[in-house]
């Protein structure tokens, strides 16, 4: 009775540790995710009520090269599709982030380093700037010359109507504004432009240059997170028609398609342009080096031209102007499409822009449409700027610049490419498949660094990975906890933005397709989501569903783990016992003669640390081999001796240390040099989510167990996934042996 009680202590304190140590890991996200609606389906796709509002622009914006000065108006025409009346509307002016009285440097810390203190760094320490780059809005009025109250909040405007807007209504009003612009070499920024002192020409790359419409939806009503910077943009769909007047000498590039070649080009270069509409192979020189090195030296300042463009179904507009720009572009074949991939660039790009720049946009375009929805529109631009890349519908402002003499560096080329296939990705994400960037900036550039891994893996191999493995997310996964928030965190609440926003969601990305669900399973579901989503206004639930509606895979625990906490992966393989069954058979006793590793190193809590010795005979209690004969009554046991005789049983103890539970991943090696890769799923954690005890059979004796032989799951210490244990060298270790 003694031992029954104790027996019957320890199971329940086995129990009660496990209770103490579950989490939940397995329980599914739907209480934490938005109910499904008639908007937002339990699929992940829109619901049949499905909706989302339009803004249509006509613009007319003015460049001032000598004043560094942008003047416009523009008249919105705003569609109210929802089911809501609409008594006001809300209007981003994000260039106010770069007012005087901006929030922006109010809400940054800042911290003096001695000694590496200067002038530039004074004036961003201190948010002080001899600088004032808001918006000056000069009018708001009906398209009858009207004047509209209107009321500015930091980075957003308010603009109160004289009617209400019902559901169907559209209403036009129009701005007029301007603002200075922003020197990106000393203040930073997404916009602005830089200033060559040696020919004493400037390149101008241009965005959130107008007053957008802000986003009214069904999650969250108007959009009401002021710009700070970081945080990027909530955006509507609509078809723009934009007039942009520059000196005469200046070449544009812009989002949509240039209405008025012969007007601004020469017809040298519109013989060029039309070449380079059906030339697949390279890139037709549309605008020479020589002919832009010609502008640069005898500069036009007293004239002026006016490109037109024109955009259907984008939501914003960016351009480009310089008199330095070279330009080529190359057709590109993609489903029943067409597009020009191009490139604008002064001579301090190249070579190295000529040589790789509208290649790389090329194959974007083909890498990103294989794998979401065919490329819709009709151009896709990359601009060089020396500073951030950055991206918007159809073009983007890439970095990677020669030395002084055209030299570069492999690490200049790779840089230049691989920033020019993530800025180009952006048109899929967010351009197309449209999330809301201003909160959750993972969305897009997660997503975007996830499929241009995938890009520069397939088109680039050479390229070293930065991101998008399992392997480049380790340093982050195992840091500080102080600094790592979980992926489902706000774009201006995150500390470390690239390793969280980024590579993360990258590598989780990458796990999930090459380890948990197969690349087959995996790019279908992200397909569908693209295909569901593109020209729509995707939310977290909607991509986590649409995953698992279209594979039929459970994905909710790693939806938890990886997107909303900051455990880490760390399976420990603690301990191994070996058993082996017996061939001949007088008794059970004899016949099951198993035995487990012999214990010559353990640790500190008895765990074995060596595979060397053999196997030790251990003998049943009577009531065991009575169950065992109760058991061989119920079989047959000849069939049964025969298929199990000389197996080896391996017990495997593997301990969830970091707390992501993921798919533990064996290689087991044989006596005889061949191997063996085996998967468990997940879910073998799901009744205990700390420790794990599973028996393996094997035919042939083992020598040696790793688990994650091939890093593929992100495990943050390895020195504790091997059997015998093994040294783990660090990097610098290796460094010093010459490995």
């Amino acid at each position: 009775m003694k031992n029954v009680i104790s027996l019957l202590s320890l199971i329940l304190v086995s129990f009660a540790a496990m209770a103490q140590n579950w989490q939940g890991k397995f329980e599914q996200l739907g209480p934490d995710l938005p109910t499904p609606n008639e908007y937002r389906s339990a699929s992940g796709a829109p619901g049949p009520a499905y909706w989302q509002q339009r803004a249509d622009y006509v613009i007319a914006v003015e460049l001032d090269d000598v004043n560094r000065k942008i003047t416009g108006s523009e008249t919105i025409t705003y569609t109210n599709n929802s089911p809501d009346p609409l008594t006001y509307l809300w209007v981003q002016l994000d260039q106010n982030m770069r007012a005087r009285d901006s929030n922006s440097p109010k809400v940054r810390g800042s911290a003096i380093k001695e000694n590496e203190i200067s002038t530039k760094n004074f004036q961003r320490l201190t948010g002080v700037e001899d600088y004032d780059g808001g918006f000056k809005i000069s009018a708001v009025t009906d398209t009858h010359g009207n004047p509209l109250p209107y009321t500015i909040n930091k980075t957003m405007m308010r603009v109160d109507i004289p009617v209400t807007m019902k559901t169907g209504d559209t209403y036009a009003f129009s701005i007029k504004w301007s603002y200075n612009i922003n020197d990106r070499m000393q203040l930073g920024g997404r916009s602005g432009y830089e200033f060559f002192p040696a020919d004493g020409n400037a390149l101008y790359t241009i965005a959130q240059f107008y007053p957008r419409m802000a986003v009214y939806n069904d999650v969250n009503g108007w959009q009401n997170k002021q710009f700070l910077g970081r945080g990027e943009f909530t955006l509507t769909f609509g078809d723009f028609d934009v007039h942009i007047t520059v000196p005469a000498d200046h070449v544009v590039g812009a989002t949509g398609w240039l209405q008025n070649p012969k007007e601004v080009l020469t017809r040298e270069q519109i013989k060029r342009f039309e070449q380079a509409k059906t030339t697949f192979d390279k890139p037709v020189i549309i605008v020479s080096q020589a002919e832009a090195i010609e502008r640069e030296q005898n500069p036009v300042t007293n004239k002026t031209k006016t490109w037109h463009f024109t955009a259907s179904n984008v939501r914003d507009f960016a351009f480009a102007s310089s008199r330095k720009f070279i330009w080529d572009a190359m057709a590109v074949k993609i489903g029943d499409n067409t597009p020009l991939a191009m490139s604008f660039y002064p001579k301090e790009g190249n070579p190295l822009w000529e040589q790789e720049s509208t290649r790389a946009v090329a194959i974007t375009l083909e890498s990103y449409s294989k794998r979401t929805i065919n490329y819709p529109y009709p151009v896709a631009i990359s601009v060089h700027s020396a500073s951030i890349g950055m991206e918007y519908p159809m073009i983007c402002f890439n970095f990677g610049r020669p030395n002084p003499d055209g030299t570069y560096s492999d690490v200049t080329k790779w840089r230049m490419i691989g920033v020019i296939v993530h800025e180009v990705g952006h048109n899929f994400f967010p351009m197309i498949i449209n999330s809301d960037e201003r909160q959750w900036t993972w969305m897009d550039e997660g997503l975007n660094t996830f499929v241009q891994s995938l890009t520069q893996r397939e088109y680039y191999p050479d390229m070293p990975a930065r991101r998008g493995t399992a392997a480049s997310i380790v340093k982050y996964m195992k840091g500080n906890p102080d600094y790592i928030r979980p992926i489902m965190t706000n774009s201006e609440q995150i500390v470390q933005f690239g390793n969280n926003a980024y590579a993360k969601p990258a590598a989780a990305l990458n796990i999930l397709r090459e380890t948990v669900m197969g690349p087959e399973l995996f790019d279908y579901a992200f397909k569908e989501y693209a295909q569901r989503w593109a020209f729509k206004s995707p939310e977290p639930a909607d991509f986590f569903r649409t995953m698992e509606d279209a594979s039929a895979v459970d994905l909710d625990w790693f939806w938890r783990g990886w997107f909303y906490t900051t455990d880490y992966v760390d399976i420990e393989l603690a301990n191994v016992r070996w058993f082996k069954v017996a061939a001949d058979d007088k008794s059970f006793e004899n016949k099951a003669k198993a035995g487990k590793i012999a214990n010559q190193n353990v640790d500190e809590e008895g765990n074995n640390i060596d595979f060397s010795g053999g196997y030790e005979t251990i003998r049943l209690t009577d009531t065991e081999s009575r169950q065992y004969r109760e058991f061989m009554n119920r079989v047959d046991d000849e069939a049964i001796r025969k298929v199990n005789a000389n197996r080896n049983l391996y017990e495997l103890t593997l301990k969830n240390k970091g707390g992501l539970v993921m798919p533990v991943i064996i290689e087991w090696t044989y006596k005889d040099g061949t191997k063996e890769i085996e998967k468990l799923p997940a879910e073998i954690w799901r009744m205990n989510e700390t420790q794990v005890t599973k028996v393996f059979a094997k035919d042939k004796e083992v020598v040696n167990i790793t688990i994650d032989p091939n890093l593929e799951t992100a495990d943050v210490k390895i020195d504790n996934n091997y059997f015998p244990k093994r040294e783990v060298k660090s990097k610098f270790e290796k460094f010093k042996d010459g490995n």
